[in-house]
């Protein structure tokens, strides 16, 4: 269990002081509950690790993987940046009175009316992409008379291990510059000039739900040895972004990094490097999205169906599915759970959990040990706090559950259940 998930007397899990059959009760299910205290301790925890007696630094949220209008103010009041990928995430965080200078917007394919939000709006800084997205970033400045900060996102190449779909740092990957190409210091030079552009560093991720902490000591390495390149030319480099990719738990075989260890290595070599070249770094950021929030997560389904078929295969159908978690079918992603309301019961039964929609790959639990369920029990899925509420769908016309934040035995709704209402509302 992870952050303040306990459980009572009668065996009922409660998470954040408040019990799953209460949340059941006043919010209906599927639910996804949001652990506050959990998000506030690990971004003080990062933030504690990720320090520097040489360089500023800053930890800017990664908010692809939750966002909500309450969650831009969550990271206002942890004084974190927030990193935004797309218009609608900029117009979470408009609606959010989030302050945009401490925002980053981030992408490899910016419409031209994102770029135009983000000029507009105040956007800190853009993370440039590519060629054509620099050019197109800075004739709109010049047409808008405003000036806009830049960091370049470069490719290092490091090989992550981490799966295929959450690898961002081959040499064919989409995002990015390689630092392997002449053409990419004759990008920066370009920006290095712009009168409407001002060059500040580069950026590189190297993936996602890395368990790797060499793929990360690597880069930090890799990028700031970029960095002295760079420097030599007269280029002068003042921030460096090292993304995220920190892997976490979410069952049985995964081992996640010492976070604590990692970042503190991280910011040692490139001190190290830093003194030694005189680069002239003078701050230095990272992305944390899923190590923050993904165990923060907790989704309450009910039980509404039970079967054991012909081969002896035991299936609990459940309220929600791929609508709600998409991942195990994406990226066949592993979870834990428990019969909420039977946690002292001994897990006996070999259960593969099922969701509702027309699709034999709707299973977000497979052949897992859970205690024995009847009709009506609640199932707890844990560490759903990231890409799942983002990634949730309509599929066979599902409305999108409800979003609950707990904390210190109270609960308030973050988002509302959507309706039918809801899922034909632009309809014409």
């Amino acid at each position: 269990m992870f952050g303040t998930q306990e459980i009572n007397g009668d065996g009922i899990l409660e998470i954040g002081g408040v019990s799953v059959k209460k949340l059941k009760g006043e919010y209906g299910t599927p639910l996804y509950v949001m652990d506050k205290n959990y998000i506030v301790e690990k971004a003080e925890l990062i933030k504690k690790s990720f320090k520097s007696k040489v360089f500023k630094t800053d930890v800017a949220y990664a908010s692809k993987a939750f966002l909500t209008v309450g969650m831009c103010k969550i990271v206002e009041e942890l004084d974190l940046c927030l990193d935004v990928v797309s218009g609608g995430e900029i117009y979470t965080a408009l609606k959010a009175h989030f302050p945009m200078e401490k925002a980053h917007f981030h992408g490899n394919s910016k419409s031209i009316e994102e770029l135009n939000m983000a000029v507009e709006y105040g956007i800190g800084t853009i993370i440039v992409d590519n060629h054509l997205e620099f050019k197109l970033l800075e004739d709109i400045c010049e047409k808008k008379q405003k000036k806009i900060n830049a960091i370049l996102r470069v490719n290092p190449g490091i090989d992550a291990h981490t799966h295929e779909y959450i690898q961002t740092s081959k040499f064919d990957s989409k995002f990015g510059e390689s630092i392997f190409m002449e053409e990419t210091k004759e990008l920066i030079r370009r920006i290095n000039r712009s009168e409407w552009v001002k060059f500040e560093g580069i950026h590189a991720h190297i993936g996602s739900q890395i368990f790797d902490i060499n793929s990360f000591l690597k880069e930090a390495e890799v990028m700031t040895n970029y960095i002295k390149e760079l420097v030599e030319e007269g280029i002068g480099i003042e921030t460096l972004n090292l993304g995220g990719g920190y892997g976490i738990y979410y069952s049985e075989g995964d081992e996640p990094i010492d976070l604590e260890l990692c970042l503190k290595e991280q910011v040692s070599i490139i001190e190290k490097i830093n003194e030694k070249y005189n680069l002239g770094i003078k701050k230095l950021q990272i992305e944390p999205g899923r190590s923050l929030v993904a165990n923060a997560g907790t989704t309450l389904y009910t039980i509404q169906g039970l079967k054991t078929t012909y081969s002896g295969k035991n299936y609990y159908f459940i309220d929600g599915g791929m609508t709600d978690n998409i991942r195990p079918a994406l990226y066949q992603a592993a979870y834990n759970g428990t019969i909420g309301n039977r946690c002292l019961e001994e897990k006996e039964n070999s259960v593969t959990v099922a969701g509702k929609c027309c699709e034999s790959g709707d299973l977000i639990i497979k052949d897992a040990k859970l205690q024995k369920a009847e009709l009506g029990d609640i199932l707890c899925v844990f560490g759903t706090g990231a890409y799942n509420y983002s990634m949730a769908s309509n599929y066979n016309k599902i409305p999108r559950p409800a979003v609950v934040i707990v904390e210190n035995g109270e609960s308030a709704l973050m988002v509302r259940r959507e309706s039918y209402e809801d899922l034909v509302r632009n309809d014409v």
